[in-house]
């Protein structure tokens, strides 16, 4: 990332989900919920594979053993003193952590870039008006991965300040650089602490047409 985190962890892996055992659970020490075991293989790799970095993440920070349980909301339960966030996909996971004296939350996204046909399809579902009007065509595939990649992180850094949940149209990327950094603008009330118009800073990466991106509060 363009800027470190001070004081955070992030510990990742790659997963292949059709290796997954039928005992690989027990064996990595990771409960499984009987929501859980009624998904297929890939929805249990994936929870597997973000469980076992953020419990390697928590173990970096401070030296604890523990997996994040799983609220009803399927938002990860963090051990007192901590906030994280988990991301998986295309057979590669990562979570971030750190202590609460550091920050109030984070946000961890990944995404596979959209091919510019897919973007041009979708962006009117992630993005709002005026980003459409601020679209940077010549990058239009990274910048439609990019808001719907940095939305995602948003939300993740807020939901567990907030308990609200929000949408594409309720937050815009006011800006973003091909170095990684980000601006983004909150559209709704969320809480007294958390209101419309609010900016907060975001920053990514982007190798072999995978893009992470993070939002630190």
């Amino acid at each position: 990332m363009p800027r470190p985190v001070p004081g955070a962890a992030l510990v990742s892996c790659k997963f292949d989900p059709s290796c997954l055992a039928a005992d690989d659970f027990e064996r990595a020490g990771v409960e499984r919920t009987p929501s859980l075991q009624r998904s297929v293989a890939k929805r249990q790799a994936e929870y597997l594979a973000g469980r076992v970095c953020a419990r390697a993440a928590i173990r970096r920070l401070d030296g604890r053993d523990h997996v994040p349980t799983t609220h009803e909301d399927r938002s990860p339960i963090w051990p007192a003193g901590v906030h994280g966030s988990i991301t998986h996909g295309q057979g590669w996971a990562a979570a971030v952590v750190a202590a609460d004296s550091s920050g109030q939350g984070l946000g961890l996204d990944q995404e596979t870039l959209l091919g510019d046909e897919r973007a041009e399809r979708l962006m009117g579902e992630i993005l709002t008006p005026a980003e459409v009007l601020r679209l940077d065509r010549e990058h239009l595939s990274l910048a439609v991965t990019l808001t719907f990649s940095l939305k995602e992180s948003l939300f993740k850094a807020l939901y567990p300040l907030t308990r609200q949940r929000f949408y594409f149209e309720h937050a815009e990327v006011l800006e973003w650089t091909l170095e990684g950094h980000a601006r983004l603008r909150l559209l709704t009330d969320l809480s007294a602490q958390w209101r419309s118009g609010q900016t907060l800073e975001g920053q990514f990466s982007l190798r072999d047409r995978q893009l992470l991106s993070l939002v630190n509060v």
